[in-house]
């Protein structure tokens, strides 16, 4: 398959001014001829739904939500990157790109990245206009913070519920459209299929959570803004909730994905203390502004209580290795240099899994209540879920699956490879590459939202004739019934293992396998144990209930069965990217001092992987990345 990225001509800075400088457009009063989904309505889907019925179109958003408020957006505490050099340390869009670009260990696309960095300028203004409370210096201007990856403050935030506070922005505004009649929001419904008519997305087939209802819904677009796929692994820092289920309809339907294999690992999350956890909890990654990050120099001090290990048998491991970014090193490289000191067996807490993150020499600087001033609420948190003092004793952390960089395949209109089909925020892969910076997915969710999407989707509908197709066409009545069969399939099941068992047994295979650190051999091994725990899945399963009521088993038992087909894709994608980058660490690449070692001459490229059958491989789609503004060099923090 061929993959057009449709990057407009130009020097990389010029590229999106002259992408809307040719974007087509369309007559206000055409633009109520056209009817849009938008399935999600967290921050990239509340935003984007809002954008486009302010702008005239009629718009159809769904989420599985009672309320939009309860998007994993509001998880997100900590900030969001913005390059308006208000500190004047000598920030800018350029740096800003560079850092993504660097961040991402030069596996993302230039174009987008830089169009990204350009826009950041204009969220804050907007957030700001919405009533937005972000922090404030003692002089009413906007603070600042850093976060890992960059030298320098740049990162907005609202003490410690950034996501939260954004959310509620982008859903006012969209609670006017609503009011307005421009939006019909569809709470409590899933999106199960996607609809393609001759190749093109014509709608989707939802459930309706609360009667088990399954409808067909017709549009001139569809857009996908349903987040990540962490829970694949089982415990991740994700709401139970979060699923792939959306995005992979999508690639059985067409949709190519991409980089399944790039997964976060964020280093500051409360460690696992059993197996009856269901889900895992950040702490934010500002923390590390000011909380230092060590562990024992001596195996032998595991057991003590910290305030008895001495100063000078402290390993701070972070400032040590990375004395230019300290404790705000990336995220892949601070998970890894943790897991280092734990395979060390100088691990802490239950397990010995654990590190502190140590906040007694800030409080000793500025005083007990300017630490509580900006980040309260994260130390009220963990006291709550360890019943430890934060400000007493050191938080205890380890790494744990956060975040996904891959996901389907887009251009830089942000419209997948399926016409008509628009991926945006965390579902789709295209601005971080192999890894992450803190504080840039609030960034991408709202960037795609408010200001990349409403001209892109314009430039492609303004080709279009609109009008939707009735949902009686045969190609909805088809995939609504293949919905249904296979909703049928799941409850006809009346074996002894319930959905959450197999789901944990899944993500454990992932998490040991194709977790920090994985090798060929063992990403081969989590495909095949995958494929054998598929194929006893259905025979196994118990749900209880029927499908026509509120049946939480039979929704938890459908997504479980997209993680044990994704989980193959991503164990494939893990085993023939022969290269360490980012977030994807092969054991066989690395220097000698544990750094993770590129392959830019076999690997300097996008995995797009296309459905050829269930029964059959898929097919690796190669997208070259080309570098025309940066040059791709060893990634040092040093």
């Amino acid at each position: 398959m061929q993959l057009d990225s449709k990057v407009p001509a130009g020097s990389v800075p010029e590229k999106w001014t002259n992408f809307k400088k040719k974007q087509q457009l369309i007559n206000p009063a055409n633009k109520r001829k056209y009817t849009v989904i938008v399935v999600g309505t967290g921050l990239a889907g509340a935003s984007a739904a809002a954008s486009l019925a302010e702008l005239g179109y009629n718009v159809q958003a769904f989420c599985f939500h009672d309320s939009p408020r309860r998007a994993h957006s509001i998880a997100a505490q900590g900030g969001i990157n913005a390059a308006k050099n208000y500190r004047n340390d000598g920030d800018s869009v350029w740096r800003l790109f560079y850092d993504t670009i660097k961040g991402g260990d030069f596996r993302a696309r230039e174009a987008n990245v830089h169009r990204l960095a350009e826009v950041s300028v204009n969220i804050i203004d907007q957030c700001v206009a919405q009533g937005v409370p972000f922090a404030r210096e003692y002089g009413g201007l906007l603070d600042t913070r850093s976060f890992g990856g960059a030298q320098l403050q740049r990162t907005f935030y609202c003490r410690g519920q950034t996501g939260q506070q954004l959310l509620l922005g982008a859903y006012q505004a969209l609670a006017r459209q609503i009011a307005a009649g421009n939006v019909k929001m569809f709470p409590r419904t899933e999106m199960l299929d996607l609809v393609t008519v001759d190749g093109r997305a014509k709608g989707i087939v939802v459930r309706n959570l609360i009667s088990g209802e399954v409808k067909s819904y017709a549009a001139d677009a569809v857009v996908l803004a349903t987040g990540g796929y962490s829970n694949a692994f089982y415990l991740s820092t994700n709401a139970i909730g979060c699923n792939v289920t959306a995005t992979w309809r999508a690639y059985k339907r067409g949709a190519a994905f991409a980089n399944p294999c790039y997964t976060q690992i964020h280093p500051t999350c409360i460690p696992v203390v059993g197996d009856h956890q269901s889900k895992l909890t950040l702490m934010s990654e500002s923390l590390r502004n000011d909380g230092r990050v060590w562990a024992p120099k001596n195996k032998a001090d595991c057991g003590k209580h910290p305030s008895e290990i001495a100063e000078a048998d402290r390993d701070y491991y972070l400032e040590r290795k990375y004395p230019s970014f300290g404790n705000l090193a990336p995220r892949d490289i601070s998970s890894r240099a943790a897991k280092e000191a734990c395979d060390d067996g100088r691990g802490v807490g239950p397990g010995g899994r654990g590190v502190y993150l140590d906040f007694g020499a800030a409080i000793a600087k500025q005083g007990k209540a300017k630490i509580v001033e900006k980040y309260g609420n994260l130390f009220d948190m963990y006291q709550r879920i360890t019943g430890e003092n934060g400000y007493e004793r050191p938080m205890r952390i380890y790494p744990a699956l956060h975040y996904t960089m891959g996901g389907l395949w887009v251009n830089y209109e942000l419209m997948s490879n399926v016409p008509g089909l628009f991926v945006i925020g965390e579902a789709n892969f295209s601005d971080h590459g192999a890894n992450r910076l803190g504080a840039s997915a609030l960034m991408q969710g709202l960037a795609d939202g408010y200001f990349v999407l409403p001209y892109t989707l314009t430039h492609w509908l303004a080709g279009e004739t609109p009008g939707t197709l009735p949902t009686t066409h045969a190609d909805f009545k088809r995939t609504e019934s293949e919905v249904t069969d296979r909703l049928n399939k799941l409850l006809a099941a009346k074996g002894k293992k319930t959905a959450v068992e197999y789901h944990r047994e899944a993500g454990k295979l992932l998490w040991e396998n194709v977790g920090m650190a994985r090798t060929k051999k063992s990403c081969e091994e989590a495909a095949k144990a995958l494929r054998q725990l598929q194929a006893e899945f259905l025979h196994n399963l118990t749900v209880p209930g029927s499908g026509t009521e509120l049946n939480m088993a039979l929704e938890r038992a459908n997504r479980v069965w997209d993680f044990l087909e994704f989980g193959q894709l991503l164990a494939m994608d893990a085993a023939q990217r022969d290269e360490s980058c980012g977030g994807h660490f092969r054991s066989e690449y690395q220097y000698p001092d544990g750094e993770a070692k590129r392959d830019d001459e076999k690997f300097s490229h996008v995995a797009a992987w296309t459905f050829n059958g269930p029964d059959a491989t898929p097919s690796r789609n190669v997208e070259e990345l080309t570098w025309d503004a940066v040059k791709p060099s060893v990634r040092s923090y040093k």
